[in-house]
């Protein structure tokens, strides 16, 4: 037997052993830091995964279907137009006001495609940080000062950090763009109009359906909200008339398909949640089928089924992990929340840095980090560590890193976490040295 081999394993059993024969389970707030993560990970299941990352999902793997790689190469890819691929990556979280396990699908396919390092990692970032809605209200609440900041800083971030890992890495991806294909003609198929509105009738069901309740019971936003259930339901109507005509899965199939969401939204429209359930049901059935076109349904399923058992697994994992370390908000993990108030306070490099590292690692579901900051601050937080956390939490998280990892490793996941974290960290001190 080769001994030096075995070191490796035996090191872990003996580890994990030793980890579990001391585990002290007595202590109540080892017991209460359990309990929290279940209850996390259970929140986190009921309000993210069916509304989030299921139409993620089925949005990514549409990326790998009906999106030709050559027109992922020509926008996107280590060849693009550089303006065009990070202008393009930097500003798509004003139009997808996701959390940043749900832009880990999107950020997958693109990058499977042949999305350049850069452009995917702007993309990355900019997905769950340049939220227009969280912007508004952190303006609202926060102050008008610190909505700018946020957005300007978020917008900057994602430009930076995307032309630095290309930096740190364009050997890499040197070597990717010379083994890229040359850029041709893009496959013959449906006309880009036709893609466009498919893929935006998927966009606008992920949007309204996780439209969140504003603070305000009055404008714009609350009409919207109160209105998210119809609007989500005419996407939905649009994507089913796209998939029965352009995609020639036929009328009749739609219309049985669509049944069971039907009479649950009539009878019971007080869980609209049951209708989307059925809804996706339905859909994740048609996409399933042959279709007259070269089976790109199935291809569709496929690709979709693809990214929900590589990606689910990881996220929960992370959130149980999270909720044991940090616990919900409002609620303690591990670490007590008394360590967190007085290690932001003020505007030094440790309070700014602690500020970054806490927001990268906690989960922050979209809009959340508002009130969380606003108890935060009144509990002495200095305004710095406060965008610092505003900067690095959304975009960033335990769970979110565990996905990243698997899509583009470990070497360049720990690039992009730091990148956020000094970044983070250096804009929290300028702001709090100037407010």
């Amino acid at each position: 037997m080769d001994w030096k081999a075995e070191w490796k394993p035996l090191f872990w059993i003996i580890a994990v052993f030793t980890a579990c024969f001391f585990l002290p389970v007595e202590a109540p707030r080892v017991q209460s830091a359990v309990i929290e993560s279940l209850y996390l990970v259970k929140w986190y299941a009921q309000e993210h995964v069916l509304l989030c990352l299921v139409p993620a999902f089925f949005i990514a793997g549409a990326v790998a279907v009906f999106v030709s790689q050559a027109a992922v190469m020509k926008y996107l890819g280590p060849k693009a137009n550089k303006f065009l691929a990070y202008g393009v990556a930097s500003v798509s979280g004003t139009i997808l006001a996701v959390c940043s396990c749900t832009i880990l699908p999107l950020f997958a396919g693109i990058y499977r495609m042949g999305a350049g390092l850069g452009p995917a990692c702007a993309f990355l970032y900019s997905g769950p940080a340049i939220n227009i809605l969280a912007i508004v209200l952190t303006a609202r609440i926060l102050g008008l000062e610190m909505g700018i900041a946020r957005a300007v800083g978020a917008i900057l971030f994602a430009v930076i950090i995307g032309l630095a890992m290309h930096f740190f890495f364009r050997h890499e991806e040197a070597e990717k763009a010379a083994a890229a294909p040359a850029l041709g003609e893009e496959e013959g198929g449906r006309p880009l109009w036709q893609t466009a509105l498919y893929f935006a009738s998927m966009v606008g069901i992920l949007v309204f359906a996780n439209w969140g309740k504003p603070d305000q019971p009055t404008g714009l936003w609350h009409a919207l909200y109160a209105a998210k259930w119809w609007i989500t339901g005419g996407f939905s109507l649009a994507l089913g008339l796209m998939l029965a005509t352009w995609f020639e899965l036929g009328l009749p199939r739609i219309a049985l398909a669509a049944i069971p969401a039907l009479l649950s939204a009539v009878i019971l429209p007080q869980y609209p949640e049951l209708a989307f359930t059925f809804g996706v049901v339905a859909l994740s059935v048609l996409s399933n089928l042959k279709s007259t076109r070269d089976g790109e349904m199935g291809a569709w399923f496929s690709e979709s089924w693809d990214f929900a058992k590589t990606i689910l697994p990881l996220l929960l994992l992370g959130v149980l992990i999270a909720g044991v370390l940090l616990g919900r908000p409002g609620h303690e993990g591990l670490i007590p929340s008394q360590w967190v108030a007085s290690l932001v306070g003020g505007n030094s490099v440790s309070a700014n840095l602690f500020a970054s590292v806490f927001g990268a690692f906690m989960y922050f579901a979209t809009l959340t980090e508002v009130p969380i900051l606003q108890g935060l601050l009144g509990a002495g937080m200095g305004k710095g560590p406060a965008l610092a956390l505003l900067l690095a939490g959304p975009a960033l998280s335990l769970p979110n890193m565990l996905v990243i990892r698997s899509v583009m490793g470990t070497k360049k996941t720990g690039v992009f976490v730091l990148l956020v974290v000094v970044m983070s960290t250096s804009s929290g001190l300028i702001y709090g040295t100037l407010f």
